[in-house]
């Protein structure tokens, strides 16, 4: 079998402007990035705004596990399928960091037949967004700074300075670092930090963000330092709104490329669901509503981060209203939950099979909570057993959802064919009630323990004191009322990333809390979970390479 580079290589790609054409664009709308890449116009909007929306899917899955779900494949195979089925659709998905792509985890492609391409162009660098992006947060850092230097007027305490640095780049040695030594001249010796892109606010800005006017209201309200006597400093104070926003003018845009089998893709955003809200832009999923009849989106990692920031995050800032989930599973993975070595997972064993599936059954439960309905899909593999299948197609159709099995890692959109019909079925006969977790009014731990023990399933929830004081003072400055993104390991519903299965009794501990105040949430970071990952002892970077003609290989 050819690796996933090698099948995105040997596909003949079409030129954009066909892309575009099964969605009505014009090439007057779009802004070429070569022959294969789109970014498309601020004009394009509108044109088609008051269309009719589409119907919106998404698509999550149980918690990662080394055995693999294919979360992304399902994703892009499903808007294969739908494509074959001749509904007018479109993949709506976020951007892949350099981070996981040089790291452990890979690119975020898709995979085998379903996949979306140029792959290496969208896993290396794309259209520049994430640089845009990148040097939009370091300005603001240098602005800061400067400040401080040129005789700070507006008082700020260096040690209470809260905007990080960032690079798109796993890189564990910049997550605590001292700058400013040297001369005078060289600025405020201080305790500095560095996050990678995708945790960044302005990434979390650009992905909420309607348009330009809303971009830079955003900018403005992000919360850099506090003065010495505890008052909160923002980007607008530090003049910085204005040049942030010019670089991110062409960012701002969603970009179109295609899937092996030339179904549109809109690409755009790319904030991490184990660390930031998960989602692809608002900008994007609101564009391709209007483009397409159905529109196939992601959230990222598993149902209990990536789903839920998706609804309570960016469904209720932007007014979105899904119109069915599909929950992705792998045999595989259920019976590596349930005590399977990795090494062992090729034979049948429905003893581990039925403990592991409580971890899909605690996600289905957690799904039902906001009232979208549910398609529970498999992607099958060759070592699964009849009997191993038939035995989760049963448990999901007693817990009131509709189950289908996929093969788009191998077939593309003919192995989605079973999946795409299941979709439309339920779009067509069943009604979204969407009803977020929780309400905006709770305070800021009720929504925390309220996430915590309705979606994760703990028993309790206990908060460091930094994280203690931290509400009461983000509570005081007015920010009672906005959505909460946990940031926790993406392996387990616990913030224990050994605990597989569906844990219970266990305690959450949140050790540190900030206001997004741009992005308009607050972070509440659990267990050990880091805004700055690290590289593996053999990083996927060893394995990457080009040769004389140009061509990568490694990528995966």
């Amino acid at each position: 079998m050819k690796t996933d580079i090698q099948i995105a290589q040997d596909v003949k790609l079409v030129h954009i402007k066909e892309v575009a054409s099964k969605l009505d664009i014009k090439e007057d709308d779009l802004e070429y990035y070569g022959k294969y890449k789109a970014k498309l116009s601020d004009e394009l909007w509108d044109k088609v705004k008051d269309n009719k929306d589409g119907k919106l899917v998404l698509v999550t899955a149980i918690n990662p596990t080394p055995a693999g779900e294919g979360k992304t494949t399902t994703t892009v195979g499903l808007g294969e399928a739908l494509g074959k089925l001749n509904k007018k659709a479109v993949i709506a998905l976020r951007e892949p960091s350099l981070g996981p792509c040089f790291g452990i985890k890979g690119g975020a492609a898709g995979g085998g037949y379903a996949q979306v391409v140029p792959m290496e162009d969208l896993n290396l660098h794309f259209t520049g967004d994430f640089h845009a992006i990148t040097s939009a947060n370091n300005l603001l850092a240098a602005m800061l700074d400067n400040h401080i230097h040129q005789g700070n007027a507006l008082n700020i305490d260096p040690n209470q300075i809260v905007w990080k640095r960032c690079v798109d780049m796993n890189d564990r040695v910049l997550r605590n670092i001292v700058v400013g030594l040297g001369r005078k001249t060289d600025g405020v010796v201080r305790e500095d930090h560095f996050i990678i892109t995708v945790a960044s606010e302005i990434m979390a800005i650009l992905c909420l963000a309607d348009d330009m006017k809303d971009l830079k209201v955003r900018l403005g309200r992000i919360i850099v330092a506090y003065t010495y006597d505890g008052k909160p400093v923002t980007a607008k104070e530090l003049n910085g709104v204005g040049a942030m926003a010019a670089l991110l003018k062409d960012a701002l845009k969603p970009n179109l490329i295609q899937t092996i089998e030339n179904t549109p893709a809109i690409i755009h955003g790319g904030p991490f669901a184990n660390i930031a809200h998960g989602c692809n832009s608002v900008r994007a999923t609101k564009t391709a509503l209007k483009l397409a009849d159905i529109v196939v989106t992601e959230a990222g990692f598993g149902a209990d981060l990536g789903a839920e920031k998706f609804f309570d995050i960016k469904c209720t800032s932007a007014g979105l209203t899904p119109d069915a989930v599909v929950l992705v599973a792998t045999v595989r993975a259920l019976k590596y939950n349930g005590g399977v070595p990795k090494t062992e997972l090729g034979g049948e064993n429905l003893e581990a099979l039925k403990i592991g599936i409580a971890n899909l059954e605690k996600h289905i439960e957690n799904l039902q909570k906001y009232g979208v309905p549910i398609i529970v899909t498999l992607n099958r593999f060759l070592t699964d057993t009849e009997a191993e299948l038939t035995y989760v197609k049963d448990f999901c159709e007693k817990k009131g959802c509709e189950f289908a099995l996929s093969e788009v890692w191998e077939k593309g959109g003919d192995g989605g064919i079973e999946l795409a019909g299941k979709v439309i079925n339920t779009l067509e006969t069943k009604e979204s009630r969407f009803t977020p977790l929780y309400k905006k009014e709770l305070s800021l731990k009720d929504k925390i323990e309220t996430i915590a023990k309705e979606i994760y399933g703990a028993a309790s929830v206990t908060y460091d004191p930094a994280a203690e004081t931290a509400i009461k003072k983000i509570e005081g400055l007015g920010f009672k009322e906005v959505p909460v993104c946990m940031a926790k390991n993406q392996y387990s519903l616990s913030d224990d990333a050994t605990k597989l299965g569906r844990p219970t009794g266990f305690n959450i501990n949140i050790r540190e809390v900030y206001v997004s105040a741009g992005a308009g949430f607050v972070v509440a970071i659990t267990g050990t979970v880091m805004t700055m990952p690290g590289l593996p002892k053999i990083p996927a970077a060893e394995g990457i390479d080009v040769n004389n003609e140009g061509i990568i290989t490694g990528l995966f």
